[in-house]
């Protein structure tokens, strides 16, 4: 078995120091199909995500957490495409996350799908503390989730969190095995901050 870890660092190389869970993050594809995610780490995970900032203190997120080995589960990886299809269904956890795009009166939330970003990014951030790997997907048939899981109209499904622990880098295809392990890059600062830094 070969793990991501053996073969390359996955650390962020940053041009300034930023706290470990944001240095250590990254999106694997490899998960280990026997590990789980324990329910006090997972009820850790969403306390963080339900912190999160919104506009007017809306917190207009919902999910679906569906472990592995139950039918949530199988309806979520059955409606992923390409790819996701072929590693996806290793992760312990898989999180359909779910904009409220109006409020309960119909009146729009323009910020949804800002808010619910943010309440994923510390889903996310507060995973890799407690020693888990998560990988957001937008690859997925959203109006197949929506009709699975039986949602309200005001509910648009944004995207997708596996998560789980670093499995074999060799039980992923070829093309997908090269991504694992190539190096890391990103646009600089001075690339993304057009004014003022």
């Amino acid at each position: 078995m070969t793990l991501v870890t053996d073969l390359t660092s996955r650390k962020a190389d940053t041009s300034a120091a930023l706290i470990d869970p944001l240095v250590d993050r990254w999106s694997p594809r490899a998960f280990d199909p026997t590990a789980i995610v324990e329910p006090e780490a997972l009820r850790t995970i969403l306390e963080a995500a339900r912190w999160a900032p919104s506009a007017n203190n809306s917190q207009p997120w919902r999910f679906v957490v569906a472990h592995r080995g139950t039918p949530e589960f199988t309806t979520t990886h059955d409606a992923m495409m390409g790819f996701n299809q072929a590693w996806a269904d290793s992760a312990a956890v898989l999180i359909v996350n779910i904009a409220e795009t109006a409020d309960a009166a119909g009146k729009p939330r323009p910020w949804a799908r800002y808010d619910l970003g943010q309440a994923v990014a510390h889903l996310t951030v507060q995973a890799q503390h407690e020693g888990l790997h998560t990988h957001q997907m937008g690859g997925f048939d959203a109006a197949r989730l929506h009709d699975a899981f039986g949602l309200a109209d005001n509910l648009e499904v944004v995207s997708v969190t596996a998560i789980g622990v670093l499995g074999d880098v060799d039980s992923l295809p070829d093309v997908l095995r090269e991504r694992e392990v190539a190096p890391r890059e990103r646009k600089t600062l001075d690339e993304l901050v057009l004014a003022g830094a």
